[in-house]
């Protein structure tokens, strides 16, 4: 997957380590429900952080719908840990080093802005793997969450 997804197109399973450092599958989650799988460039930045926190926030509204939230980024394991924990957020952060599942999913920058090579972008996944919607408001984080939730809602008629 060279990393123009469309919607409607089957997303391609994947593994990589949560805050933990437990190994997790995409299809794991997806065996549970719809996926709300957002891309931050940094965790402790502001930006992303406030992302975060608005995703935290709106965890019953996320329940209601049937659907799992992650967090991905190119934080390592521990810095993960840290983020989740100064902020509570009571979903899985994934660590994606290497950007490779940023690549797949094209939420990852050929060239760094300042230091952040992710994309700031959001995938709604329905339980099938196909893409419901993208989401792509580098300026508006807090956006993210509300317009998967609005994805989602339509996509159930909630």
């Amino acid at each position: 997957m060279g990393g123009s997804l469309a919607v409607g197109d089957v997303v391609e399973d994947f593994e990589l380590l949560d805050e933990t450092g437990t190994p997790r599958l995409l299809s794991e989650f997806l065996a549970k429900g719809p996926v709300v799988l957002f891309f931050y460039p940094a965790a402790m930045t502001s930006g992303c952080t406030t992302e975060s926190c608005h995703f935290r926030d709106l965890a019953a509204e996320f329940a209601a719908v049937g659907a799992t939230r992650i967090g991905i980024s190119r934080d390592a394991v521990d810095r993960q840990a840290k983020f989740s924990t100064v902020n509570q957020l009571g979903y899985p952060l994934l660590s994606d080093p290497e950007g490779s599942v940023a690549r797949q999913f094209g939420a990852r920058r050929n060239i760094a802005v300042g230091p952040f090579l992710t994309r700031r972008m959001t995938f709604v996944i329905d339980s099938d793997h196909r893409l419901l919607e993208i989401i792509h408001s580098e300026g508006h984080p807090e956006a993210h969450a509300d317009r998967a939730l609005e994805a989602l809602r339509s996509r159930t008629g909630t």
